[in-house]
């Protein structure tokens, strides 16, 4: 990882005749023991970089040998963020203004939902320029936890378009709760890799 919170670039790119993808994309996994302290810098060691892609094809060819999110067990984490991006939010490129909306699933829902999200964020569905960094599947216990983080939480035409186009792809119920934290709230809340409703 570079001084600035940015992963060194290892260039991918699509093979002759692959539909590139507008920007690359690099998977990520991480779990966690429960009981054990959470830090951030357990977070760090615990987290995996484990591909990138820059194309439709190299995407699908990954994505169908992933585990899906419903069936994994325990405290566990998928994210798919654009390439040099690492999905921390004390990285700078997120901290200074970024944030993340947040919908919580029962159980049975993640993997649907997952593939959903992730297609639309490939498919440039969002339409908020540069905004989305990535997006995070979290198996928990009790419940799931989609989140997708965007660089300007301030900006408040951008996360309503998320919001909105996040409800439209998922096909959300209009009573769904859906909630939007910035990077900084997270930061500043010390419970929050113990608290399931804002862990990542």
């Amino acid at each position: 990882v570079g001084s600035s919170g940015h992963v060194l670039l290892q260039t991918v790119c699509p093979a002759a005749g692959e539909h590139p993808l507008q920007y690359n994309y690099t998977f990520w996994y991480s779990r966690r023991t429960p009981t054990r302290p959470a830090s951030s810098l357990s977070y760090e060691q615990n987290i995996r970089q484990i591909g990138t892609v820059a194309s439709v094809e190299q995407f699908w060819r990954f994505y169908s040998h992933l585990v899906r999110p419903g069936d994994l067990s325990g405290h566990s984490d998928f994210h798919l963020f654009k390439e040099g991006i690492k999905p921390m939010w004390e990285v700078p490129v997120l901290l200074l203004h970024g944030g993340k909306w947040i919908i919580r699933l029962r159980k049975g829902l993640a993997s649907r939902f997952w593939e959903n999200i992730i297609l639309a964020m490939l498919g440039e569905q969002f339409m908020v320029g540069e905004e989305i960094c990535g997006a995070v599947v979290s198996i928990r216990f009790q419940e799931d936890i989609l989140s997708i983080w965007n660089r300007t939480s301030n900006d408040q035409t951008t996360t309503s378009r998320i919001r909105d186009t996040l409800r439209r792809v998922l096909n959300l119920p209009a009573n769904t709760i859906m909630e939007y934290k910035t990077h900084n709230d997270s930061l500043r809340d010390n419970s929050s890799f113990r608290n399931t409703k804002i862990s990542l």
